[in-house]
């Protein structure tokens, strides 16, 4: 099938949206509720919204327990991915990932440099990958890096990405 065919299929993606923070919370979490708008607008569902605080295991806890959910087949997760001691989200993530997407961090450090993030691109840490069936993106939690990774990659892609997964 060409890619042009794959990409006309509309797979519904049913998504968590987890923000790390140790500070945001359900009021104050613009990037969560720019993912949530950009992923209900384009036809996805969100099954569930969390908070979790910049800690490795209730990071990985969270992640795995949206994985074994039946109703979730993605997971967008924002902050945590920087160079910071207690930016741990990517490292979280890494360790569940059975597949990991290297292309999506790769882009998206490339479109991040060619924006408007210029050098510093390089501090920009991101990774996909597939844990049980189910596509995680993981992302920073700025709004402008979060705006750019849904429009340019994730929204365009996690159809593709969940067709790909019900192939045996």
């Amino acid at each position: 099938m060409a890619m042009k065919e794959h990409k006309k299929q509309k797979h519904q993606a049913h998504c968590v949206v987890i923000t790390v923070s140790d500070t945001r919370t359900n009021d104050t979490d613009k990037s969560g509720n720019i993912i949530s708008s950009l992923l209900t607008s384009s036809g996805h569902r969100v099954v569930n919204r969390i908070i979790v605080p910049d800690e490795l295991v209730e990071i990985k806890q969270s992640l795995h327990t949206c994985c074994e959910d039946p109703r979730v087949n993605a997971v967008v997760v924002n902050g945590g991915t920087g160079v910071a001691k207690r930016d741990v989200t990517i490292e979280a993530v890494e360790s569940l990932l059975e597949k990991e997407m290297p292309g999506f961090g790769e882009l998206f450090r490339l479109i991040s440099y060619q924006e408007d993030i210029g050098s510093a691109a390089i501090l920009s840490r991101a990774i996909a990958g597939i844990h049980n069936h189910t596509v995680i993106f993981s992302v920073p939690g700025s709004s402008g890096a979060v705006k750019l990774a849904m429009e340019r990659l994730i929204l365009p892609e996690v159809s593709h990405v969940l067709h790909e997964l019900q192939k045996n």
